[in-house]
């Protein structure tokens, strides 16, 4: 493979956008650019084109009806909007709030915003593997806890939850279920009715549509305080002129995503799998992070000892991969992923963790140059590190 050919592995950071989608969105861009709550014949061909894209998307995730579906600018909007909305509504019900210790930044920073205005969140522990400890949330689901929040899988790890177990938990004490699906959306089946989910996440790029669009699923009775005020677009829960050429993309890409998800699916799993064996069986001291097959089909996160991820990413880049080492959300810091550190790794483990997001796009050739490239990686690395036993270096 030539070393100028781009490999991108670091797609749950950002997907390239569909070029169907592309085709799609471009109508309502150069020629129906009504708006969707003016009366006139432009405005209600933008109103028709809204609607068909919430219908697509409320049909990915089986919801009720497509009224449950409230667009926003992306999933970190869409967690703000379920977690402080339910919190702000339901004051006089609880003031308690849980979510796991490995949620994304949205929800954990929502939560600990939510403490400043008199609520109390509790952060529950998770295995080495990353699932959600039941018996810690039984213990914490005090009858004042007005909703739960657990991503249903870590887009970090790739660990895919029991979300229709903790549902019978959380409801049992009539609490709400939030469910940031922004890493598993588009990559595994959701059936928002059989899992019992009240509110979920859903993120347009995440499944190869535009950034800078996403979703709140709002089940039937869920009662919810607004964040923006204005027009009351989105059923007054989200005001603000619809983004259409954008949503109108998000909902092809929902459309494109029912329809091809098995056999994306089956393809990212076997390189995921393939990845996976050729890095651990490439270097000594080498580790797999989150459960090995309750795992997302796109995701591989490793981990190397002794040496940084940091370095790893600079060395991969001059072999043309480009892959992180963790959340994008939250890579401006020098601090090691709150993620790994609730599994149980030392910040030395954590610090010498990669992550690789495969995509629809990605091939076996890729693959297989990676696996080849990274055991001199690793090995000069090594070499340099003061942490190498001698055994490793000689």
């Amino acid at each position: 493979m030539s070393a100028t050919k781009r490999i991108y592995m670091d797609h749950s950071s950002g997907k390239p956008v569909d070029e169907r989608v592309v085709e799609a969105m471009l109508p309502y861009m150069q020629k129906s650019y009504g708006n969707p709550s003016s009366l006139h014949g432009m405005g209600q061909e933008a109103r028709k084109a809204l609607d068909e894209a919430r219908a697509k998307i409320a049909e990915l995730i089986n919801a009720e009806k497509k009224e449950t579906i409230v667009f926003t600018s992306g999933a970190t909007e869409s967690n703000n909007l379920a977690i402080k909305g339910v919190a702000y509504r339901n004051k006089d019900k609880g003031t308690r709030i849980l979510a796991s210790r490995i949620e994304h930044m949205s929800v954990i920073n929502s939560c600990k915003y939510l403490t400043t205005k008199g609520f109390e969140t509790l952060f529950l522990p998770v295995d080495s593997y990353g699932f959600l400890d039941l018996e810690a949330l039984e213990e914490k689901l005090a009858e004042n806890t007005v909703l739960v929040s657990v991503a249903y899988a870590n887009g970090e790890i790739g660990t895919i939850q029991s979300i229709g177990e903790i549902s019978k938990i959380v409801h049992s004490r009539k609490a709400y279920l939030h469910v940031d699906a922004t890493a598993a959306c588009g990559q595994i089946p959701i059936d928002v009715k059989i899992e019992g989910i009240d509110l979920l996440t859903i993120s347009s790029n995440d499944m190869y549509g535009p950034k800078g669009t996403g979703a709140l699923y709002v089940k039937d009775g869920t009662r919810l305080e607004p964040l923006l005020h204005g027009g009351g677009q989105e059923k007054g829960l989200r005001s603000g002129t619809e983004n259409i050429p954008a949503i109108v993309g998000f909902g092809k890409a929902a459309e494109l995503t029912k329809k091809e998800m098995p056999t994306r699916a089956e393809h990212l799993t076997r390189l995921r799998d393939k990845l996976i064996k050729g890095l651990l069986e490439a270097a000594p001291y080498s580790f797999l992070n989150g459960h090995p097959t309750r795992r997302l089909p796109d995701n591989v996160s490793v981990r190397y000892s002794f040496i940084e991820g940091e370095s790893m990413l600079l060395s991969l880049e001059m072999e043309g991969v480009f892959a992180s080492s963790g959340s994008a959300c939250t890579a401006k810091t020098l601090e090691p992923s709150h993620v790994l550190l609730a599994i149980g790794l030392k910040h030395e483990e954590a610090h010498g963790s990669l992550m690789f997001t495969l995509g629809k796009q990605s091939t076996e050739e890729e693959v297989n140059h990676v696996v080849a490239v990274m055991p001199s990686i690793v090995k000069r690395l090594r070499a340099m590190s003061p942490l190498t036993p001698k055994e490793l270096v000689d």
